[in-house]
C-alpha cells in the first residue's frame, strides 16, 4: 500500500487514506529523529500507511528542518506530507524552501499558519514572521505548479513547473458562531487559491466531523478531507485543555473518561486504541477520504491495530456512535439540525441567518469610504488629483503620511504598513490587531473567541470582524469572496492614501484588474 502515491490515495474513492504524524525534535542526530526514520521503515513494511506527516517546528519550537528529514524519508520508500508553517519564513524564504522540497521529491504539503513562537527560544521569544498566510502560500504553490514567471533578470522567464500537492487545515470544532463562520469562510478562500485536500484540526465530536462533510456537499465542493485522529492519553489531554495546543478541543466527558482509564492495569492503552478504531470507522462511514493519525509515543504496531480494528468496525459504524458522543456544552452548529435521538446531523440544511449585525461605526466608515475612495463618486477624482500634487514633493508626501498615520492610529491603531487592509477587515487593522497578521481570515488557534497568543485578554480579530459585518450568507461572510494580497513591504511607513490614489497598493491594483478607469481625467 505504501507504494501508492499519497495524492492518488487521497483522491481514490475506493481507498481510505492513512497518514501517521511524526514530530521532529531539537537536534540533528538525537534519538527522536532516529525513531522517526525507524517508523518510516516500519510503515513501509506494514503496507497499511500511505504517508507520514512531518510537523514544522510544532509548538513554535525549533526542530530539525523538514526538507532534510523528508528527503531521508523518501529514500526509505514512503512519501512525507510536510506540514508547511508560515510562522518563521518571509515570502522569499518560503519560495526558496519550496524549490528545495521539489528538488528532494517532497511534494505533499499541508500549509498552515503555524503556532506562535515559543517563549522558550534562544535568549527569549523569536520574532514571528507570518509574511504570507496559508491562502497566499497556496496561491504561490499554484503559480509554481503552472510555471512561475521569473522577472529578476529583467526579462520574463517561465520556470519549470513544480508538481506540489497542497493541502490546508480547517477546524469545524469552534464553539462560537463567529469563529466557525471564519473557519468556513477562510476555507473557501483556500479552495479558491488552489487547495487540493484538507486535514481537520484536533477534535472529537462526530456531529462536528459530519457538519464539515455536509457543508462541503451543500456547496458541491469536491475536496478530499482527512480527519485528524489523535490518540489521546490523559496527560496529553490535560496539556491540550490547558491551551498548550492552540485550537485543540478536548470535551470534558472525554477528559473524565481518560482519567478513569488511566487506572486500568494497562494505563488505558487498550481503551485508547479502541476509541481511535471507532473514530476510524465513523470517519470512513461519514465519507472522509482518510484519517491523519497522531499521538504521543504511538508505535507503528498501534497504528496498524487502529486500522485493522477500524476496518472491522466499519460495516456497523453507526452502532459505535454512541460510544463516541463527545459533544461540548454550548457548541455552535452550522445550519444542520441534530437528528432526534441520534448523534449526527440531519442532511436537510437550516436556513440560518448569522446573528451578527453591522455596528454603527462600521456603517459610518462604509459611508465615508464610499464617498472618498469609490471611483464612481466625484470626490474620488478630486482626491486623486490632490494625491498627484502631494506626491511630487517628498516633504509634502512625508508630512501627509504622518498626519494620516496619526488619524488612523487614533481610530484604528494603525501599524503604518502603507498597504492598508482596513476596508477588507471591517476597519480593524490586521497588522496591529492580529498577532499573526492574518489578512484573509482567522488561524485555527482561537478558543471561545479569544486569541491564542493573548487568551482572555484579546478577542480574535476575526471574531470582531464578524461582529461588525452585516448579516450575510456564509459564502459572503467575512470577505470570503475576495482574497486579500499580502502586504507590499516597499510601502512600509508611507501614506496608504497616496498609495491607493496613485495605484500602488493592493486595493488600487485590484480596481485596475477589474477594469476600473483610474485616469485623472
Amino acid at each position: 500500500m505504501a507504494s501508492i502515491p499519497f495524492r492518488h490515495a487521497v483522491k481514490d474513492p475506493e481507498l481510505f487514506c492513512v497518514t501517521w504524524e511524526q514530530v521532529p525534535g531539537k537536534g540533528a542526530v538525537e534519538r527522536q529523529q532516529e525513531e522517526i526514520l525507524s517508523n518510516a521503515e516500519q510503515a513501509v513494511a506494514s503496507g497499511r500507511i500511505h504517508a507520514l506527516g512531518v510537523t514544522d517546528n510544532p509548538g513554535g519550537n525549533p526542530s530539525l528542518s523538514v526538507e532534510l528529514l523528508c528527503a531521508e524519508m523518501s529514500r526509505l520508500g514512503i512519501e512525507p506530507v510536510v506540514h508547511f508553517a508560515c510562522r518563521d519564513k518571509n515570502r522569499n524564504a518560503i519560495e526558496s524552501l519550496l524549490y528545495g522540497l521539489e528538488r528532494c521529491n517532497a511534494r505533499n504539503l499541508l500549509v498552515v499558519s503555524g503556532d506562535y513562537p515559543s517563549p522558550e527560544g534562544f535568549c527569549g521569544t523569536a520574532r514571528p514572521v507570518f509574511d504570507l498566510d496559508p491562502v497566499h502560500v497556496v496561491q504561490l504553490i499554484s503559480a509554481m505548479n503552472t510555471g512561475l514567471v521569473d522577472t529578476s533578470l529583467g526579462r520574463d522567464t517561465r520556470l519549470t513547473p513544480t508538481n506540489f500537492f497542497a493541502g490546508v487545515a480547517v477546524s469545524p470544532f469552534k464553539k462560537t458562531e463567529a469563529e466557525l463562520y471564519g473557519q468556513y469562510s477562510k476555507l473557501l478562500k483556500k479552495i479558491k487559491a488552489g487547495a487540493q485536500f484538507a486535514i481537520t484540526q484536533i477534535g472529537f465530536d462526530p456531529r462536528k466531523f459530519h457538519e464539515l462533510i455536509l457543508w462541503l456537499r451543500q456547496r458541491q465542493i469536491h475536496l478530499p478531507v482527512l480527519a485528524n485522529l489523535f490518540v489521546l492519553t490523559y496527560a496529553s489531554a490535560k496539556f491540550m485543555t490547558a491551551g498548550n495546543v492552540p485550537g485543540a478541543v478536548i470535551p470534558p466527558a472525554l477528559l473524565t473518561e481518560l482519567a478513569r482509564e488511566r487506572e486500568y492495569p494497562d494505563k488505558g492503552m487498550a481503551a485508547r486504541l479502541l476509541r481511535a478504531a471507532r473514530f476510524y470507522s465513523i470517519m470512513k462511514g461519514l465519507g472522509y477520504a482518510g484519517v491523519h493519525i497522531g499521538g504521543h509515543n504511538l508505535t507503528c504496531d498501534m497504528v496498524v491495530e487502529i486500522i485493522q480494528r477500524g476496518e472491522e468496525l466499519y460495516p456497523s459504524w453507526q452502532d459505535v456512535l454512541g460510544a463516541c458522543d463527545y459533544r461540548c456544552e454550548g457548541m455552535f452548529y452550522y445550519c444542520f439540525h441534530h437528528v432526534p435521538g441520534g448523534f449526527l446531523n440531519s442532511d436537510a440544511p437550516v436556513l440560518r441567518t448569522p446573528s451578527a449585525a453591522p455596528s454603527w461605526l462600521y456603517r459610518i466608515l462604509m459611508v465615508v469610504h464610499r464617498l472618498f475612495f469609490d471611483p464612481s463618486h466625484r470626490p474620488y477624482r478630486f482626491m486623486q488629483r490632490i494625491a498627484h500634487r502631494i506626491d511630487r514633493s517628498p516633504r509634502a508626501a512625508s508630512l501627509f503620511g504622518r498626519v494620516e498615520h496619526l488619524i488612523k492610529t487614533l481610530l484604528f491603531r494603525c501599524a503604518d504598513c502603507g498597504d492598508c487592509a482596513l476596508p477588507d477587515t471591517a476597519y480593524l487593522c490586521p497588522m496591529s490587531e492580529c498577532a499573526k497578521f492574518q489578512r484573509n481570515g482567522p488561524c485555527g488557534g482561537s478558543t471561545d473567541g479569544w486569541c491564542e497568543v493573548y487568551p482572555r485578554r484579546r478577542q480574535c480579530l476575526w471574531v470582531r470582524v464578524y461582529k461588525r459585518m452585516p448579516s450575510v450568507p456564509i459564502h459572503q461572510c467575512v470577505g470570503a469572496q475576495k482574497i486579500v494580497p499580502p502586504c507590499d513591504w516597499r510601502l512600509w511607513q508611507t501614506s496608504s492614501w497616496l498609495n491607493y490614489f496613485l495605484g500602488r497598493d493592493h486595493n488600487s491594483k485590484m480596481l485596475s484588474t477589474n477594469g476600473t478607469d483610474r485616469s485623472t481625467g
